[in-house]
């Protein structure tokens, strides 16, 4: 089985919370997921992405929830994380913008909510870099894992089969090896790391239930 990577998610509109979190994970996380809302895909906005930092030697992944990604890309090139995620049912076409990106030294993504078919966004998928299964609320902290959204692996590995597949949503110590076994590369955790009494200790729980090998 695969090595499946365990990236906090960072989610918040102040930037108070944002420096709190950032100090949280910052001696046991290595890869951290950071979304940003802009309102216009999802109901409530985050901090914006000019307002980010984070320290030296993190790799950072930018999942923007925004139906304008042209408007975001100067100061997503300023920044330069390592990936920055996208939505399929965005209004811009991400393949020019993937370019730049990618022209850059920065990875692209695109995110698949419930709606979308895997197939139905074939040349996205095959100009990204990572494919992210969103099974939670755009926005908000503390969704529920449906794995059932699980069989999007395989279409989507059909269609691209180098491509790096991550999860959003729900994900939590009852559901993180089943997410490994179905072929998760990145499961991105949220609340139950943020509300954990002790992040670091849940950090380290989940990562030894991706590398169980027994799927049950």
């Amino acid at each position: 089985m695969a090595i499946t990577t365990i990236a906090p998610t960072i989610l918040t509109s102040s930037p108070i919370e944002y420096k709190q979190l950032v100090e949280r994970y910052y001696p046991f996380a290595k890869r951290v997921h950071v979304d940003i809302s802009d309102g216009t895909l999802a109901p409530n906005k985050t901090i914006d992405e000019t307002a980010i930092w984070w320290p030296k030697g993190w790799t950072i992944d930018i999942h923007m929830i925004t139906s304008e990604p042209a408007e975001h890309l100067d100061n997503l090139l300023k920044l330069h994380p390592n990936l920055v995620i996208f939505h399929a049912e965005a209004h811009d076409d991400l393949l020019p913008i993937f370019d730049t990106l990618k022209q850059n030294g920065i990875k692209v993504g695109v995110a698949i909510v419930r709606s979308v078919y895997p197939g139905s966004i074939k040349a996205i998928l095959n100009a990204a870099d990572h494919a992210l299964i969103f099974s939670g609320e755009l926005g908000k902290y503390g969704g529920t894992a449906d794995l059932l959204l699980g069989e999007k692996v395989a279409l989507i590995q059909d269609i691209h089969s180098s491509i790096e597949i991550g999860w959003d949503g729900g994900a939590n110590l009852e559901n993180a090896r089943q997410l490994a076994h179905i072929g998760i590369s990145v499961i991105n955790v949220g609340s139950a790391l943020s509300k954990a009494e002790d992040s670091a200790k849940v950090f380290e729980e989940l990562n030894k239930e991706t590398e169980k090998e027994d799927p049950i």
